[in-house]
């Protein structure tokens, strides 16, 4: 099936922002596929004994946006990087449940080369990159936000920029800048 025009997208995203059900219903089919790539993204970096999963993921996003306060939809590219924020939420959730039940659970601190949102590879450990990235968000919240909207929304350097409405060389330049600070806070951290 190809891919539907962004156009149509967003058309539906802004019926739907304005209450339209119906519009709602078109959508769902036509976003589906690209939200389990990301979720899927996201499951390869998770532990294989995870015990959610790909499908679960995409059902709770679908929940929590249908659910909650609904966003005024800007585009695509602004419904992809709050569903990817969506997810990331849930998984750290997740992770926090599971680390808490486990009264620690033999939680180990993840240097940046181990981490997801910046190399590729599975990682275990998405509780040492929230709070890298949090830390980051304190200090610099447009730097963070590049980084998750990248990493975990999977989106392009121009779409990134549409969504934060700044320039593609303002996007590049934070990445790169992002990346030098999460490599030191997690060093810091790792050696605590």
């Amino acid at each position: 099936m190809a891919a539907p025009p962004f156009s149509q997208i967003t058309s539906l995203l802004l019926a739907w922002s304005q209450g339209n059900a119906d519009a709602l219903d078109k959508l769902v089919p036509l976003v589906y596929q690209e939200l389990h790539r990301l979720a899927h993204r996201y499951m390869r970096a998770e532990r294989p004994d995870h015990t959610l999963q790909t499908t679960a993921l995409i059902n709770e996003v679908y929940l929590r946006l249908v659910h909650g306060t609904l966003p005024q939809w800007r585009s695509r590219a602004h419904f992809f990087a709050v569903s990817a924020q969506v997810m990331r939420r849930i998984l750290v959730d997740f992770a926090r449940a599971r680390r808490y039940l486990k009264r620690g659970g033999g939680a180990h601190a993840l240097s940046l080369e181990e981490a997801p949102a910046l190399l590729p590879g599975p990682s275990r450990d998405f509780l040492a990159l929230d709070d890298a990235l949090n830390a980051l968000a304190a200090v610099e919240p447009r730097k963070s936000r590049v980084v998750e909207l990248r990493f975990f929304g999977g989106l392009s350097v121009e779409e990134t920029a549409e969504v934060l409405q700044v320039s593609p060389d303002t996007v590049l330049r934070d990445w790169r800048l992002a990346k030098a600070w999460l490599r030191r806070e997690m060093k810091k951290a790792s050696s605590r």
